[in-house]
């Protein structure tokens, strides 16, 4: 169990060096998904095997994962720039709109997440975004299934209600941006 705790302590210690090295070969939109890929895939590999060194390990992972996203990203343009042609136009702004849109609903969940305490963020995580028991959460982190519980209680609460201020937000800064329609 010590190596668990160790590769997590690891990426607490150094993801805002993580965070920098990525920033340097993708866009801001991608650093915080590719830093988090990059803990998710050093935990796992600890489960399986030990990691003499995991800083190395972690920012070998993060800037591999940086190199194949911009890879990715650019093979990806390529194909949808020769296939926009036999796209009808109407499509192509509906797709780009929902992508845009979902990207940032993520922004949002990801930013909501990051108001957690540490504790509650990793249990919620595990439990919302990788679908693991309780019980299987309680094993792995060392705490009770009703601590568990309770955690991924409040995470849902505090990220509702951060979505929700910030749904606010974003609402307030759309209507002050169009008119009233009260000029008849």
């Amino acid at each position: 169990m010590s190596g668990k705790s160790t590769i997590t302590a690891t990426f607490v210690k150094y993801r805002a060096k993580m965070m920098r090295a990525v920033s340097a070969i993708v866009g801001a939109d991608d650093i915080e998904d590719i830093v988090q890929d990059a803990f998710i895939r050093s935990y796992e590999a600890e489960l399986k095997q030990e990691i003499k060194y995991e800083r190395t390990y972690m920012l070998k992972t993060a800037r591999n994962l940086a190199l194949n996203h911009v890879k990715s990203a650019a093979h990806q343009l390529n194909e949808s720039m020769e296939n926009m042609d036999m796209l009808p136009h109407d499509l192509v702004g509906y797709s780009l709109e929902k992508h845009v849109e979902s990207k940032q609903r993520f922004i949002h969940f990801c930013r909501a997440t990051e108001s957690l305490s540490p504790e509650v963020r990793r249990v919620f995580l595990l439990k919302k975004v990788y679908g693991m028991r309780q019980r299987e959460i309680a094993e792995l982190v060392g705490l009770s299934e009703s601590t568990v519980e309770k955690h991924v209680a409040k995470g849902l609460l505090q990220c509702a209600r951060f979505l929700a201020s910030s749904e606010q937000v974003d609402g307030a800064e759309t209507v002050g941006a169009e008119p009233s329609g009260q000029s008849k």
